[in-house]
C-alpha cells in the first residue's frame, strides 16, 4: 500500500467507483479502490446511457474513453407497438440527435466494458485499484476505518472519506445501517446479450408492447444487440428454466417488430436473468466520513434505463465538492444530498408513469398507451422527456399528479 491513510477509499470498482477514482486521482487526491471481483461479470444492466448522462461523462472529461472502447450513439427511437403498423411506427420515430444540442443521442456500450475502462483509467490517473478484496468492514467516523483482506493479508486504512460505490447490495450501506425506502414490486425485467444479428440497424433502438410483453432492443458493438423483456410476475414461468434463453428469443417473434426474424436467428451470449422492477432509495446517502453513490445510494426502476446516467451525475456532483474544498465534512455534501433527493424523486415519478403506460396489459392499457403516445406527439406536458434530457430540465409541474392524470385520462 502506498499509504495507510489515503484521502479517499472507494468501496466498489465498477462504473461509479472507477469513474470517481479517475476524476479524483486526476485532481491530485490519493485514492484507493477496493473491488471484490477479479473479472467484471455481465450484470445485465447499465448498457444504455441517456443523453443527459452522456453530457455528464462529457463534463467529466471521460467521454472519449467510451468512444475509444466501442460505444455507439443511437439516433432514432422507434416504438414498434401493437397499436400501429411498423410503417406508422417509423413515421412517428423520435429523433434522438436533437434532444440536447451538444449530444448526438444516447450511448450504448457493454457494462463489463465500462467497468474495465474506468478501472484502467483510474489506475492510469494514479489511483490504487485492488481487486479480489474480501471481508470488507467499514466503521463510520469523522476519520473512518476500513478493514479488509487482500491476498491473504489483513489491512486497515484510515482515509479521510469512504465512498460506497458497491451497488444494489452495498456492504457499506448495510454495515452502516442506512435506511432504504422502496416502492412495491410491480413487474419483472430481464436482459440478454445476443450476437449474430447483423441486420439490426446500428443506430436504431426499439421499445414497444405486444400482448403481455414489453420489450426493448438496443444495438451494441459489431453484430450484437441487448434484448430486455418486462412482464408480469404471473408470467414468470414463461422465462424460467434451463431453456429460458431460447424462450426469450422466441418471445421476440412479434407482429409489430419488423426485425423479429433477425433477432430469432441470433445467438445468446450469456444467460437470461430477470429482477423485480421497482425503485429503492436512501433519503440521505451520507454519514460521518462516508457517502454513497450510484446504486448503493438507491436505484431507479430500470424500465427507463437511468442507472448509468444517475451514477455519472453522482460522480460529477460529489467530485466537484471534493475537489473544490479539501476540508471535508458531512455538511459539505449537503448540496449532493439535496440535488440527488429531488433528482431521484422526479425520476421515480417518470418511471412510475412509464411502467403504467408500457407494462400494463389488456385492452384498456393498450388504449391508454395509444392516447399517451399521441399526446406526447402533440407535446403535452409529461415527466417522460426528463429521462432523456435530464429531470431538472423540466418545470416542476411536469411531475405533479394533475399533469399525469391529464396525460393518461380517457
Amino acid at each position: 500500500m502506498a499509504s495507510l491513510s489515503p484521502d479517499i477509499v472507494i468501496i466498489g470498482g465498477g462504473i461509479g467507483g472507477g469513474t470517481l477514482a479517475t476524476v479524483l486521482a486526476r485532481n491530485g487526491l490519493e485514492v484507493v479502490v477496493l473491488e471484490r471481483e477479479t473479472i467484471y461479470p455481465d450484470r445485465v444492466r447499465g448498457e444504455w446511457i441517456a443523453p443527459w448522462g452522456v453530457a455528464e461523462f462529457q463534463r467529466l472529461g471521460l467521454l472519449d474513453l467510451l468512444y475509444g472502447n466501442g460505444a455507439i450513439h443511437v439516433e432514432r427511437n422507434v416504438s414498434y407497438d401493437e397499436n400501429w403498423s411498423p410503417d406508422v411506427a417509423e413515421q412517428r420515430a423520435l429523433d434522438l440527435t436533437k434532444l440536447l444540442p451538444e449530444i448526438p443521442g444516447p450511448l450504448c456500450i457493454g457494462h463489463p466494458t465500462m467497468c474495465n475502462v474506468f478501472s484502467a483509467s483510474a489506475t492510469a490517473a494514479g489511483a490504487q485499484v485492488l481487486t479480489g478484496v474480501k471481508e470488507i468492514e467499514v466503521v463510520a467516523d469523522t476519520r473512518p476505518t476500513v478493514l479488509f483482506s487482500s491476498n491473504g493479508s489483513s489491512v486497515q486504512l484510515r482515509p479521510r472519506l469512504v465512498v460506497g460505490a458497491d451497488g444494489r447490495n452495498s456492504i457499506v450501506r448495510k454495515q452502516l445501517g442506512f435506511p432504504v425506502l422502496a416502492d412495491e414490486p410491480h413487474n419483472l425485467l430481464g436482459g440478454m446479450l445476443v450476437a449474430n444479428v447483423p441486420d439490426w440497424p446500428r443506430h436504431v433502438q426499439a421499445i414497444g408492447t405486444e400482448d403481455r410483453f414489453h420489450y426493448l432492443v438496443f444495438p451494441q458493438g459489431k453484430d450484437m444487440v441487448r434484448l430486455y423483456a418486462c412482464y408480469n410476475f404471473a408470467d414468470r414461468t414463461k422465462f424460467a428454466g434451463p431453456d429460458r434463453e431460447a424462450r426469450l428469443l422466441l418471445a421476440f417473434r412479434l407482429n409489430c417488430l419488423p426485425y423479429a426474424e433477425a433477432i430469432l436467428g441470433g445467438t445468446p451470449v450469456g444467460s437470461f436473468n430477470s429482477y423485480s422492477n421497482e425503485d429503492h432509495w436512501v433519503d440521505d446517502p451520507t454519514a460521518a466520513g462516508t457517502v454513497l453513490i450510484g446504486d448503493a445510494a438507491g436505484h431507479n426502476d430500470p424500465v427507463t434505463g437511468q442507472g448509468v446516467s444517475i451514477v455519472a451525475r453522482d460522480v460529477r456532483v460529489v467530485s466537484d465538492i471534493l475537489v473544490s474544498t479539501r476540508d471535508w465534512d458531512r455538511i459539505d455534501l449537503a448540496a449532493y444530498v439535496d440535488e440527488r433527493r429531488e433528482r431521484m424523486r422526479r425520476l421515480r415519478i417518470a418511471a412510475g408513469l412509464a411502467s403504467k403506460v408500457r407494462v400494463e396489459f389488456g385492452d384498456h392499457a393498450r388504449e391508454r398507451r395509444a392516447r399517451v403516445s399521441q399526446r406526447a406527439l402533440e407535446r403535452q406536458l409529461s415527466p417522460m422527456p426528463g429521462t432523456l434530457i435530464g429531470p431538472e430540465r423540466l418545470p416542476p409541474e411536469a411531475y405533479t399528479p394533475e399533469t399525469i392524470e391529464k396525460l393518461i385520462a380517457p
